[in-house]
């Protein structure tokens, strides 16, 4: 019999040998990352800001970050990053102090100056969204809206506890104090900008023609400005009279906006990723930085191969995968959807899941049109739609998979329980369906009797997940920030990729998957993902 020693002194038999070649030949090798959507700086951007040193300041909610953006060339800086510089809005106090507001964890923070240490002056505030300073006093003063509906006077010490000027007032966004020290701002859910006393809460409507108006500043002359997220439009008001003109039309999904020295205005957009400046006299746009996606999660390949449809929160999108065009199909308050973190595809249906919003919607991928949204679900990772018009849905607050029916989606029933961290699942091509679990598992669910079985464990915070055409899995570990092949007949796994994007940790009080790391596999083989750290799309090649 042939024998021969490996490097470790290890007697083989041939026959052994050819057959482990063998085996090593049909495992697949895949090529380095390749960017089909190049990263973007921020993740959804925000609040604006000029500070005394005329630099041009933006917040991100999602991306736990503010970042210092040069508005000449767009280079930008982490100027505090995540998790302490969440910001929905930013204020610069008469001092050069600079504020904001950490809408995700309910938290006001504060520092003097760069060098400064960053305090936290109010807590315990969810929803905590916009503020600013009375430029004469010195006071602040911060409204909640969406998790709440008031407005605080703030404490800059942090000593004493904020003191509550009006609530139930419609949703008082970017907003700004005048030199009479009246706030003058929007309400959101009212379509109206109005002034509002500080002192006694009174209120006064100044303008009702907007769809959404989601911030409002003075400029030099005391013209009021606001953009309107449903429209696109940026609007100057006369104070005097409430008369508005629109100056420039933009992109929907505006949230905010500010004004240099010179009355140039900025204003960012939460869809496109990024932050544009309008000239106030002629209305000549200036996009400053832009982004492909703004916060990438789930990913799903059309039939085709061709498209790679995107949720990426505030919006869904279609990429050309040979050429990484963008198109939009849905974008945040342009368009009826919730905050989409996860998606998947059906016959006729775009779904979309938001634990944000506890939604799950059908969106029809011929008109747009929702045939369907299902409310008040437990932090939905992901859905997907069975042959029969059922639709299954991972909650992960209840660790469950829920069954929802009806035409409305209101018939629930939790058909699997005790689920470790639901995260992603897609339906295999041998009907069951698999789930990971941030506890490590891969596990396949029966939809004849809901039984389970193992697939594989010990996986490093497993969030997406996708089936090759060789019948394994390709998932994504991201507490590992690899790519990792899984063969479901014997549980084997396989690096395929390593050192990727991919991973972002949840800010305090979050879901540990908080934004997820979608994979999508082509009939080819070419393995796409979704990076959360640097908000790019890739792709590997099989070699």
């Amino acid at each position: 019999m042939n024998l021969f020693k490996n490097s470790r002194g290890i007697f083989f038999s041939g026959m052994l040998m050819a057959s482990l070649q063998a085996s090593v030949s049909l495992a697949q090798n895949y090529g380095p990352p390749q960017a089909v959507v190049a990263p973007s700086s921020f993740k959804g951007v925000h609040g604006l800001a000029i500070d005394k040193q005329g630099r041009l300041l933006a917040g991100s909610v999602v991306g736990m970050s503010i970042t210092q953006v040069d508005a000449a060339t767009g280079k930008n800086t982490i100027l505090v990053d995540a998790p302490q510089g969440q910001a929905d809005d930013i204020a610069i106090g008469p001092k050069g102090e600079m504020a904001w507001t950490s809408f995700l964890q309910g938290v006001l923070r504060i520092r003097e100056n760069d060098s400064a240490p960053i305090r936290v002056i109010a807590k315990d505030l969810p929803g905590i969204n916009s503020l600013a300073f009375d430029p004469k006093s010195g006071k602040l003063y911060a409204s909640q809206v969406f998790l709440g509906d008031a407005l605080w006077e703030i404490d800059v010490t942090g000593v004493k506890p904020p003191r509550l000027i009006k609530k139930d007032m419609g949703g008082l966004n970017g907003f700004e104090v005048g030199a009479d020290g009246w706030i003058v701002g929007p309400l959101w859910f009212k379509g109206q900008v109005v002034k509002l006393n500080p002192i006694d809460g009174e209120m006064k409507v100044i303008n009702s023609e907007f769809k959404v108006p989601a911030a409002a500043n003075f400029d030099s002359k005391g013209n009021i400005w606001v953009v309107d997220a449903k429209t696109g439009g940026l609007y100057r008001i006369h104070a005097a009279d409430g008369k508005r003109t629109r100056v420039a039309q933009l992109e929907t999904g505006l949230d905010n906006l500010a004004l240099d020295k010179n009355d140039n205005i900025y204003v960012s957009n939460m869809v496109d990723n990024g932050v544009q400046q309008i000239n106030p006299v002629t209305g000549q746009v200036t996009q400053i930085i832009q982004g492909g996606m703004a916060a990438p999660g789930g990913i799903k390949l059309s039939e085709d191969g061709k498209t790679l449809f995107v949720a990426h929160v505030f919006g869904l999108r279609a990429v050309d995968t040979v050429s990484g065009k963008l198109n939009d199909i849905a974008r945040m308050h342009g368009d009826p959807i919730e905050y989409p973190f996860a998606l998947s595809l059906s016959k006729d249906h775009y779904v979309m899941s938001s634990w944000f919003t506890g939604t799950v919607q059908l969106l029809n991928r011929k008109d747009k049109s929702t045939k369907a949204m299902g409310h008040g679900l437990a932090a939905p990772m992901d859905a997907i739609e069975l042959g029969d018009g059922r639709v299954l849905v991972l909650e992960l607050a209840s660790g469950a998979l829920t069954q929802l029916s009806g035409a409305d989606l209101h018939d629930k029933k939790q058909v699997v329980t005790g689920l470790q961290g639901p995260t992603q699942m897609i339906l295999g091509k041998d009907g069951g369906v698999y789930i990971t679990e941030l506890s490590g598992r891969l596990v396949r669910v029966d939809t004849a009797d809901w039984s389970q079985k193992t697939i594989s464990e010990g996986l490093a915070a497993p969030e997406g997940l996708a089936q090759a055409p060789s019948g394994k899995f390709i998932v994504a570990e991201t507490a590992k920030r690899q790519l990792t092949e899984v063969d479901p007949s014997n549980g084997i796994k396989r690096v395929i990729a390593s050192d990727l994007p991919i991973g972002f940790e949840a800010g305090p009080g979050l879901p540990p998957p908080y934004l997820t790391t979608g994979v999508a596999v082509a009939a080819d083989g070419t393995v796409y993902f979704s990076a959360d750290r640097n908000n790019g799309i890739y792709k590997i090649k099989p070699q």
